[in-house]
């Protein structure tokens, strides 16, 4: 209390002279680190965050520990491959040797890119999981049946304007702070030949928006994939499995030759579809990415019959439910979630060097309603 007093009653000039060492203080060290750090990318755990709602079309994968990826070979799904044959991932703790170099190459199709590594997908997936924990992320969903693991949602503080206030409190009340964006990955895994794994890593991003008359209120919404981020993380990868340079990986990754291939949507009195320039195999992985890009839920697939069996709820009908408004719970699975549609997504060789991509209901027909052509649509964007 005696403090107190003497404090107040000294002149302004004394005050003022006293908050600014105490300001000083309390965040030098935070004013120097601001200056020399340089990388773009520092995502925070959701959980120490706002907790986020997942909208209808960004339903949660299966919550699995367990860990098999089909290889197709006299197994017709993924989930059946799984009755037969046991995964055997790499037991805890055990170490992996990073990947030589000359066998770990990137691959792109439009903007889609992904990375080719010599090793299993058993080996890889400990690995995996550590990455998305070093860079900040939570992995919250591991699927058997479609060979995928989810993050969490988090935030990219780096995005964080460094101006003056936060450069000079900023650094004591960070949690105050925040972009108002949040992202989330998934890691897709495909089986390659000679004991080869393909990686795919999907964005999808949330913002918060302004609303009401008064845009006194906010409320969440989706925001579209961002590629370069997908590349930034896949270079990150690269970097970690092969043991080098970062921003020689990221470089790898950005300056990864183009292939030119393409797809385009065809409506004719025998149904739509989208035609993709590329064989069964090829344009089968792609489709996979592209539904995880959508924001789709594959709960299987059969490779065989070339079909990924989807949950799909349109955005908009949920926005008229108001679903919107409340993305920012992702404390569990919600009624809204369980209104998701199931669809089949067929992919069927046309010839060596095309196939076709259709829509079916959950029987195995062709879907002919709005939602059918919308998710044709979407695809066919992600495939071009």
């Amino acid at each position: 209390m005696t403090i107190r007093k003497t404090f107040t009653s000294a002149p302004a000039a004394t005050r003022g002279l006293v908050l600014s060492a105490l300001m000083l203080s309390l965040t030098g060290c935070g004013m120097i680190g601001s200056v020399i750090e340089t990388d773009k990318v520092d995502y925070r755990a959701a959980k120490k965050a706002a907790p986020l709602d997942i909208p209808p079309d960004l339903t949660q994968l299966q919550k699995d520990n367990r860990y098999g990826v089909p290889d197709g070979r006299g197994v017709a799904t993924a989930s059946g491959y799984q009755q037969q044959k046991g995964a055997a991932p790499v037991a805890a703790g055990a170490t992996v040797g990073p990947v030589n170099s000359a066998a770990l190459r990137v691959e792109r199709d439009g903007n889609q890119r992904w990375l080719v590594v010599s090793q299993s997908p058993e080996q890889l997936w400990p690995q995996l999981k550590q990455f998305w924990a070093d860079s900040g992320f939570t992995v919250i969903s591991e699927s058997v049946e479609s060979g995928t693991m989810e993050t969490d949602w988090a935030e990219n503080r780096a995005k964080i304007p460094q101006d003056i206030i936060r450069t000079t409190i900023g650094k004591v009340f960070d949690s105050l702070y925040s972009t108002g964006e949040r992202d989330k990955f998934r890691t897709r895994l495909e089986r390659g030949p000679n004991g080869s794994t393909e990686i795919y890593i999907s964005h999808r991003g949330a913002e918060e928006v302004l609303s009401g008359p008064q845009k006194d209120t906010t409320t969440w919404t989706t925001r579209r994939n961002d590629p370069q981020l997908e590349a930034q993380f896949l270079g990150k990868l690269m970097a970690r499995l092969g043991n080098t340079d970062v921003k020689q990986a990221q470089d790898t990754v950005a300056n990864a030759a183009l292939a030119p291939q393409h797809a385009k949507l065809v409506n004719s009195a025998a149904g739509s579809h989208v035609e993709v320039d590329e064989g069964f195999d090829r344009a089968w992985r792609r489709v996979g990415l592209a539904l995880d890009r959508v924001g789709f839920t594959v709960e299987d697939r059969d490779r065989v019959q070339g079909v990924y069996f989807v949950r799909y709820v349109d955005p908009d009908a949920a926005k008229t439910e108001g679903f919107f408004t409340k993305l920012m719970n992702l404390g569990g699975s919600s009624d809204k979630a369980k209104e998701a549609q199931r669809y089949r997504v067929a992919v069927k060789s046309a010839n060596a060097t095309s196939s076709q991509v259709t829509v079916q209901d959950k029987e195995g027909k062709t879907e002919t309603t709005a939602i059918g052509a919308k998710i044709l649509k979407l695809l066919s964007d992600e495939l071009k």
